[in-house]
């Protein structure tokens, strides 16, 4: 029996060509999951005006979201065919949305290009945490704000996104993750703090209820044993540099 890949993210470009097509249950879900995050990130800052990256940002559902706000958004993911669908999306809309090839490891941007930062679904996917972080800080504007969401790391966590949502329900492709690469919110604070990041609050993130065609919707929780979502603030003070 062959091993099954883990944190596959083949799957991105592999249904870039229907991401917007509704067609696609998994990507629904992912698409359902963007008002739950908007409702409480909306209440961390206000859009208009600021120059935001969307760090992750697959086909483009949060990046055109944060386009309504009135935010200026850059998106960068490493699927070229999710960025492909992404541009091709945003040009049928008349969106402004500037869309690169890239990973959070090593952003092709210069010290404070962003006003803020929006990495979901993402963090639990990538394979160097404090580099990451190391980025998204050197990135910012000093007072700027980096807002996320991720997966806790313990039984919980495991049994809810791999044994449930990948091989029950099938909400998303067996093989999306790795548990193993799943967060502790006391390492992402660390992370966070050792790229010269304050940390603010975090709260929770889960199912809420189902819509007409049967697709769990979604909301705050107040437990962060699964889903967990935050910010973390760039301080006032000198830049900070590429290491």
């Amino acid at each position: 029996m062959t091993e099954m890949i883990r944190n596959n993210l083949t799957i991105y470009d592999d249904v870039a060509a229907a991401w917007w097509s509704d067609d696609i249950r998994w990507v629904r879900t992912l698409k359902n999951l963007v008002p739950a995050r908007l409702a409480w990130f909306d209440r961390q800052i206000g859009w208009a005006g600021k120059r935001v990256l969307d760090l992750g940002c697959a086909g483009g559902f949060m990046a055109e979201a944060l386009d309504e706000r009135g935010a200026e958004v850059t998106g960068i993911d490493p699927a070229a065919e999710a960025i492909g669908a992404a541009r091709a999306h945003a040009a049928r809309a008349g969106r402004a949305i500037s869309y690169d090839v890239g990973v959070g490891e090593d952003l092709p941007y210069e010290d404070q290009s962003f006003d803020a930062v929006v990495c979901v679904d993402v963090l639990e996917h990538v394979r160097d945490l404090r580099q990451v972080m190391a980025e998204v800080a050197r990135v910012l504007e000093p007072g700027g704000l980096f807002l996320f969401d991720t997966i806790n790391r313990n039984p919980l966590a495991r049994l809810a996104t791999i044994t449930v949502a990948e091989d029950i329900l099938r909400l998303l492709p067996m093989g999306t993750h790795d548990p193993e690469m799943f967060i502790k919110p006391e390492e992402l604070r660390a992370a966070m703090a050792a790229a010269g990041l304050e940390p603010g609050p975090f709260t929770g993130l889960g199912p809420r209820g189902l819509n007409r065609r049967g697709d769990i919707t979604f909301g705050r929780l107040p437990l962060t044993a699964i889903l967990y979502m935050g910010t973390a603030l760039k301080p006032a003070g000198p830049a900070t540099s590429r290491s």
